[in-house]
């Protein structure tokens, strides 16, 4: 199976990406980039949250919604949502109308709001001790021991959408795991 691929621009990324400019962009200019800061990472988990059973896509063409809706994912701002807004929010088609999904990050921002959290020295100390995947036997995975133990942490501080495999990819977009493929032009 390869894990890259020539795309009609001549160069050559990681197989997941289309030929939508988007995902193009995202992965050229963000993924596996080393991400830190409240805001940004509270970012990271909402959407990979409200990405769970669906593509990644569409979160992407939807981000801008997202990002107004909840008043740019800054955790003081959206630990105040009453339930008018959940119900707003609810009818908003800019975002994924998932009345759980939404709700979760509701909570998620008051947890990190109550508890006084620092999301970069919390989920940054989960990141493995070397971040580049082992080219030599390079394989996509859904999961690691380090996304597991993000995830059980998050889950009893009380965080909600949040198990091992949606952490591995917030862990891999916020490059606290550099997964770009060995011949990914990334991957340099």
């Amino acid at each position: 199976m390869s894990h890259s691929k020539v795309l009609s621009d001549g160069i050559e990324r990681c197989s997941w990406v289309t030929e939508d400019q988007i995902y193009i962009d995202y992965h050229d200019h963000e993924w596996g980039t080393e991400t830190k800061g409240q805001q940004q990472l509270f970012e990271g988990i909402s959407l990979e949250g409200f990405q769970a059973g669906l593509s990644w896509l569409t979160i992407l063409k939807r981000r801008d919604g997202f990002r107004s809706a909840f008043d740019g994912f800054q955790p003081e701002q959206v630990a105040r949502f009453d339930e008018k807004k959940l119900a707003e929010l609810a009818n908003d088609e800019r975002i994924i109308r998932n009345r759980a999904k939404i709700a979760s990050v509701v909570n998620n921002a008051r947890v990190v709001v109550e508890r006084g959290l620092d999301l970069t020295e919390l989920m940054w100390s989960f990141a493995p001790a070397v971040a580049r995947t082992d080219t030599k036997n390079f394989e996509w995975r859904a999961v690691s021991e380090e996304s597991v133990a993000l995830s059980k942490e998050l889950k009893r501080l009380g965080f909600s959408f949040v198990g091992p495999t949606t952490m591995y990819a917030l862990m891999q977009s916020s490059g606290m795991i550099f997964d770009h493929a060995p011949n990914c032009f990334r991957s340099i």
